[in-house]
């Protein structure tokens, strides 16, 4: 009952955010943004508790400050996905100012592909649309099977009607597809602080273990696509700001394994670099640091 209705609200929200005016679907994201966020629910106290790492100096109303921020933060991310199909190609490349644009273009150039690397940090799914409206570039991802199934064929259409080309994360094809988009000059983008399979690799991430996943790593390390962090944030226009970060460079020396180590701690850090300067952005609402996993999480 649950997963049918979720899959029905967020249907409801595409057939019906999509077609108010904009500033209408501001306020309405505002409004249930705070309505959500006085409920102190599940995924408003986990925000905060991950804000408090983000954040470690920032007293008990700082911290209520930034969670409330975060939760706005949050609607407004899904107030323009909701909207995103119904933005003219214009209104899409208008809607992000991207900042080290030419380390993307510079590695589409060299034609081995490249890896792009987010956190859940603004509206990545605008980033990519801006790509393929604004630089003309396809590309391909991958997305966590949801459930119902009908809520995850609704987001792989979404994404695809975006340009996306959306691989499953389960069922073991991925990795091999996003290989071979790679070694034809192609792009991949990826959403990678936070790691699905349990096996990812442990970082330093503010202060303590996190485990991100090892795929952006091993991909650049197989290909020779160079692997590009990107930060994206929001501020007081409707224009979404971001930065392409130079390229995480492949070590000279050590195994597979301590080489996707060292460069997915170098992805955690251009991470926690942006997470920090605009951590009402970064829409974290589930357990990340495994002192905070549950146990059968990290074993």
């Amino acid at each position: 009952m649950n997963e049918r209705l979720s899959d029905a609200l967020y249907g409801l929200g595409w057939s019906t955010v999509k077609r108010l005016p904009e500033p209408v679907a501001v306020r309405l994201g505002r409004t249930i943004a705070d309505s959500v966020w006085k409920r102190r629910g599940k995924g408003v106290l986990r925000l905060e508790a991950n804000l408090a790492r983000v954040a470690p100096d920032a007293g008990p109303e700082r911290l209520s400050e930034l969670s409330r921020a975060g939760m706005r933060s949050y609607l407004r991310y899904w107030m323009e996905s909701f909207r995103l199909p119904a933005w003219s190609d214009a209104r899409i490349r208008d809607g992000f100012e991207p900042d080290g644009l030419h380390h993307l273009t510079d590695g589409l150039a060299a034609g081995k592909g490249v890896i792009l690397a987010l956190p859940h940090l603004g509206n990545w799914d605008l980033a990519g649309a801006w790509v393929t409206r604004d630089l003309g570039v396809p590309f391909t991802t991958v997305a966590e099977r949801l459930r119902p199934e009908t809520l995850y064929d609704r987001f792989v259409a979404y994404r695809e009607g975006l340009g996306m080309e959306v691989l499953p994360h389960t069922g073991g094809s991925a990795f091999g597809t996003l290989a071979r988009r790679l070694r034809a000059g192609g792009l991949v983008c990826l959403v990678a602080d936070r790691d699905l399979s349990a096996s990812g690799v442990e970082v330093e991430f503010f202060g303590d273990t996190a485990r991100m996943p090892a795929g952006p790593a091993i991909l650049a390390q197989q290909t020779g696509a160079p692997l590009l962090p990107v930060t994206l944030w929001f501020d007081s226009t409707p224009v979404m700001k971001g930065r392409v970060h130079p390229p995480v460079e492949v070590p000279g020396a050590g195994d597979r394994a301590e080489r996707t180590s060292l460069m997915t701690q170098a992805l955690a850090d251009a991470f926690a670099e942006g997470i920090a300067d605009h951590p009402e952005d970064w829409h974290m609402l589930q357990r990340l640091w495994l002192d905070d996993l549950e146990p059968r999480e990290s074993t």
